[in-house]
Formats: C-alpha cells, sequence, structure tokens
C-alpha cells in the first residue's frame, strides 16, 4: 500500500508515483465574491450550523486559491455554484462564464432553478458551451422531479451534459433529498449524465444502486470517509466500490472544508483499493467524462 499524503504539499509527489498527470476535481466551488461570502458566513454561523464546528480553511482571493490547486497538481477543476433562488442562475452563469474563460484549467460550470425560465436559458448555455452544471437540492429546496425541470432534463439528457446534483440528505436532510425524486427523473431521462455530489451521503448505498441501474450516472468522492465525520466507514460502501471503479469520480468541496485538502486523497489511499482504482477516481474518470484531452493513464 502506498503511503497516504499527509499534507497539500505531499500531493504532487503523490501523483507522480502514481503515474497520474496530476488530479481532476469535479467539485470545485468559485462563485461571485458576494455569493461565496454569504456561504462562508453560513458555514461560520450564520445558518444552522454552529459557530466554529465548519471553520473553512481556504479563504482569500480566486487568484490565491487557483494558485493553491495548482500547486498541489489540481490540473482540472470545476466553478461550480448553484441558484436558490428564481431569478439567480442567469447572474451566476454570467459569472462563472466569465471565469472560465480567465482560468484555461477550470470548466465552465453553470445551474438552474426550477423556474419557467429555465427551459430557454438552459439550452442556450448548453449551445455556448457550457461543461457542467450544478444543482443543490437542499440549498435550493426543490426536487428533482420538480414539473419545470422536466424540459432542463430532456435537454440535457439530449445533450449529455454532466450535472453534479446534491441530492443525499447530508450533512442536514432537506424537504426534496433522498434517492426517490433522482429515480423519477432517471426513469423518464435514463440517459442523463448526472455526478452524485457526496457518494449521495448518508443515502450511499441507495444512490448506488442508482448507479448499477443506470449507465451514465456516477458519484464523486466528495466529503466521503474523510475523518471529520469521526465515524468509521461501512464496509458493506467500501466492497462495492471496485465494481464502479470507472464511475467514482474525485470530488473535494474545495475551498469550503474545514481539514486539508490533501486529507480528501488520504482516505481514498488508506481504502487500499489499489493503484488502478485510485488512478481511474483521481484523474482518467474525470478527464473521461469531460473530454477535456487530457492524456488517459492505463
Amino acid at each position: 500500500m502506498r503511503t497516504p499524503p499527509s499534507e497539500d504539499g505531499d500531493l504532487p509527489a503523490y501523483a507522480a508515483e502514481l503515474g497520474i498527470p496530476g488530479f481532476f476535481d469535479v467539485h470545485v466551488h468559485f462563485m461571485h465574491p458576494r455569493v461565496m461570502a454569504k456561504v462562508w458566513a453560513y458555514f461560520d454561523g450564520a445558518g444552522a450550523l454552529p459557530a466554529g464546528l465548519w471553520p473553512v480553511k481556504y479563504r482569500g482571493t480566486d487568484d490565491e486559491r487557483i494558485d493553491h490547486l495548482r500547486a498541489m497538481g489540481v490540473r482540472r477543476f470545476t466553478s461550480l455554484s448553484y441558484a436558490h433562488k428564481p431569478g439567480m442562475a442567469g447572474f451566476l452563469n454570467d459569472w462563472t462564464r466569465d471565469f472560465a474563460e480567465r482560468t484555461p484549467d477550470t470548466l465552465w460550470s453553470g445551474t438552474f432553478f426550477p423556474e419557467p425560465e429555465a427551459a430557454t436559458y438552459v439550452p442556450e448555455i448548453v449551445e455556448a458551451g457550457v461543461q457542467v452544471f450544478k444543482v443543490h437540492l437542499q440549498v435550493g429546496d426543490f426536487a428533482a422531479d420538480d414539473p419545470l425541470l422536466e424540459p432542463v432534463w430532456g435537454t440535457l439528457a439530449e445533450s449529455g451534459s454532466p450535472v453534479v446534483i446534491h441530492a443525499g440528505s447530508g450533512p442536514a436532510p432537506g424537504t426534496h433529498t433522498g434517492p426517490d425524486g433522482v429515480a423519477r427523473v432517471l426513469a423518464r431521462h435514463p440517459g442523463l449524465r448526472l455526478v452524485i455530489a457526496h457518494l449521495g451521503m448518508p443515502e450511499i448505498a441507495e444512490f448506488m444502486d442508482l448507479a448499477d441501474g443506470y449507465a451514465h450516472v456516477m458519484l464523486d468522492t466528495t466529503m466521503a470517509f474523510v475523518d471529520f465525520w469521526d465515524r468509521p466507514n461501512d464496509p458493506a460502501i467500501v466492497d462495492r466500490l471496485p465494481g464502479l471503479q470507472d464511475r467514482i469520480l474525485f470530488g473535494t468541496d474545495f475551498p469550503n472544508i474545514p481539514y486539508a485538502y490533501a486529507h480528501q486523497v488520504e482516505v481514498l489511499q488508506r481504502l487500499d483499493l489499489g493503484d488502478s482504482w485510485m488512478r481511474d477516481v483521481l484523474w482518467n474518470n474525470g478527464a473521461r467524462v469531460f473530454m477535456t484531452g487530457d492524456e488517459i493513464v492505463e
């Protein structure tokens, strides 16, 4: 078993030893500064979380955080933002498009909300080249199968655009979280390329079942297995990970995490699932799904 990286400075050497060009992180947040400030205020205790429970480790300017990602060997990353009310998605999508244009190693990341206008602006940005979408059912307080999203899911199933969807009921359940609404959407649009954020915690088994049943359903590792939760890994979940080797994508939630970035890689290495599994999860699967033209390492 390889020595797990314990500090961010260990990551470039770890990637080199594993034989991958770097890390492909599909769950990174860059947002308009006013929006990011509100997110950080929530984690600082302005929302439902107690003050001090979730200290955001990576603050600073966009440029400082980009530099840190690059220094760690993160070669590709998303810039996920998500709408939590009507009329917000267009503003967020314009900002992330501008961010992607000035940051060549990021993916242009869009969002949408259940509103009549989504049937127009989602096809428009798909046509313009958006590379990934993000929706958050708990923060947005909407159902995956909201009728206003039906034309959106149809567009995305046809285009093959990946969607990172926070649908699990962790860290706090929402009115519409859980696998049921997602399952109903997939029954109507089986070709959707959904990336279930956080492995779908805590309903990991149920979301893995959806991945078993639908060829284009994937899961990201964001905050899965980390020591922050102070609970042991479920052996039944770990045992299913090798069978989903081509469907697990590396994600971290940077910068909004309360521990070192390297810890997410460390805990995946601790699972001891082998170099091939780690290469696929940390790099190859992201490069394949997002078709960035980067080298695939066998």
